[in-house]
């Protein structure tokens, strides 16, 4: 590891977009801590103080020893699989870490809480707001850990949500902290918080909130100036594996489905729809016709219903974890160790590797990082 390797830390973790990122532009880093509870749920009687400054210890070893007794954490096996972290460093809930132990130890801080409603309905305004959240969690974590930069990344419709009042106080607690923030504004100078993955080479209609920081005491060589758009040089057939599975294919209730409910599915599109995290295993989403003389499985056909769409006929089937990773810019080495389920939830949770590859890119130009 270089001396001044950069340092990262990751928060509501998943499979690690950010750390693909790093490892696709070759930046030298070493991860500090990684931090996801797999979506499992402690038990309700297993109680905790959100508000206290530090937390003890060994409060945190309980409930890692808690979450044990629930069953495996499937994201931290998937995460693990596919990135070098030291025994340690990887924490089950952002609620129980003690985040003044990483001062001056957190070069750039990424994650995205869950969105939620808050308990104030937006009466008062900045951290009170938000207590009982696991937002007013990552607040607590930049507070008391202070790295040098972050981003933090939701989904669009926290921009809608409760009334707009859950982007408003996320907003305003991001503009309390003690460092610069940065929001994507349009070409008018409008506030416009999104960045489309369709617009940084994945072609996929994916919109996500980010929010750059920077602490007020770094000095930066250059201002943060958010990434432009690149033409969209690619389609989803480009992502196409040449032959999959027989179990990929449809029989004729989901052929029928998913060719007649525009609404509920796509068929055969260019650009991918926001990927979800259950769209492969419930006829949501999108889905790939394959035409009778070119089916990429010929075997299929056992299993395979043969139909008409748009006047063609042929065979659909879904996209396969490996495609739909592909369609979030993870490379074909990232390792998959879980079943087709879980790493579809797993993939559509994701952040689009592309986008935050372009951020990352105007990060590095600031020079906010010191690293060799």
């Amino acid at each position: 590891m270089p001396k001044n390797s950069i340092k990262l830390a990751t928060v509501f973790s998943g499979i690690g977009a950010i750390e693909q990122a790093f490892l696709q532009l070759n930046l030298p880093h070493e991860i500090v801590l990684a931090c996801d509870n797999g979506e499992r749920t402690l038990p309700e009687n297993i109680t905790f103080d959100k508000y206290s400054p530090a937390i003890n210890p060994e409060v945190g070893k309980n409930i890692e020893a808690e979450y044990k007794k629930i069953g495996d954490n499937l994201v931290e096996k998937t995460y693990k699989a596919n990135y070098s972290i030291d025994e340690g460093h990887f924490h089950q809930d952002i609620r129980f870490i003690d985040a003044t132990c990483f001062q001056n130890n957190i070069d750039i801080l990424v994650g995205g809480s869950p969105c939620q409603a808050f308990s104030s309905n937006g009466k008062r305004k900045g951290f009170s707001d938000i207590r009982g959240t696991l937002f007013h969690e990552y607040m607590r974590f930049i507070i008391e850990s202070q790295p040098r930069c972050f981003i933090f990344e939701n989904v669009r419709g926290m921009l809608a949500h409760d009334g707009k009042k859950t982007w408003q106080i996320v907003k305003k607690s991001l503009q309390s902290l003690n460092y610069n923030i940065h929001i994507h504004t349009d070409s008018s100078g409008n506030e416009s918080p999104t960045l489309n993955a369709k617009d940084y080479g994945i072609p996929q209609n994916r919109e996500r909130i980010f929010v750059i920081g920077f602490r007020k005491d770094v000095v930066l060589d250059n201002p943060f100036v958010f990434p432009q758009p690149v033409p969209l040089a690619t389609t989803t057939k480009d992502y196409f594996l040449p032959k999959v599975d027989a179990k990929y294919y449809l029989g004729e209730k989901g052929f029928k489905f998913v060719t007649t409910h525009p609404s509920r599915a796509q068929v055969g599109s260019d650009i991918m729809n926001c990927q979800k995290a259950n769209q492969q295993f419930n006829w949501n989403g999108d889905f790939i016709f394959e035409p009778l003389d070119k089916i990429g499985n010929p075997s299929a056909i056992g299993r395979a219903f043969v139909g008409e769409w748009n006047g063609q006929i042929g065979v659909t089937r879904k996209f396969t974890p490996r495609e739909c990773l592909r369609l979030m810019g993870f490379p074909d080495s990232f390792k998959i160790v879980v079943n087709d389920t879980t790493m579809y939830r797993q993939c559509g949770n994701s952040i689009v590797v592309n986008v935050l590859v372009a951020i990352l890119i105007q990060i590095v130009k600031t020079g906010v990082f010191d690293y060799d």
